[in-house]
């Protein structure tokens, strides 16, 4: 396996992202928009394509980082699915946690969007699952 490999990225990328379009537009489109605080108005005003874009861009990122780990390792299925909820649940949830603490967001802000990380970190371990299978 190489240490890059654009097809699988590309496709955990786009696991992840389709992820955060089900969580924040349809699954918790309400309750998020509510305990973020932010009105119809306020979402519709912006550069959402630029938002799109980089949200994105990042989550490419991530995914270059765990398929890189994955290919150094050559772990089995299960081993990449530990590693890609773990990076959620030990490196991603606590980041922002942290940042929700001292920005004072509500602990209901702060599962809505734990919860998109560790769904879509497992979508994205499952795309690695099935590229490497």
């Amino acid at each position: 396996m190489n240490d890059f490999a654009l097809l699988p990225v590309l496709a955990g990328t786009l696991a992840f992202f389709l992820v955060g379009a089900l969580w924040y537009g349809l699954i918790f489109a309400k309750p998020w928009q509510r305990v973020a605080g932010l009105t119809n108005t306020q979402l519709q005003v912006g550069k959402m394509g630029l938002i799109f874009a980089l949200t994105f861009a990042f989550e490419m990122l991530i995914a270059m980082v765990l398929w890189h780990l994955l290919a150094r390792t050559d772990p089995p299925p299960h081993v990449v699915m530990m590693m890609a909820l773990g990076f959620a649940g030990g490196v991603m949830i606590p980041a922002i946690g942290i940042n929700y603490l001292y920005l004072r967001k509500p602990f209901t802000l702060f599962l809505i969007d734990a919860g998109h990380f560790l769904v879509g970190m497992a979508a994205m371990g499952g795309v690695f699952v099935w590229f490497r299978g």
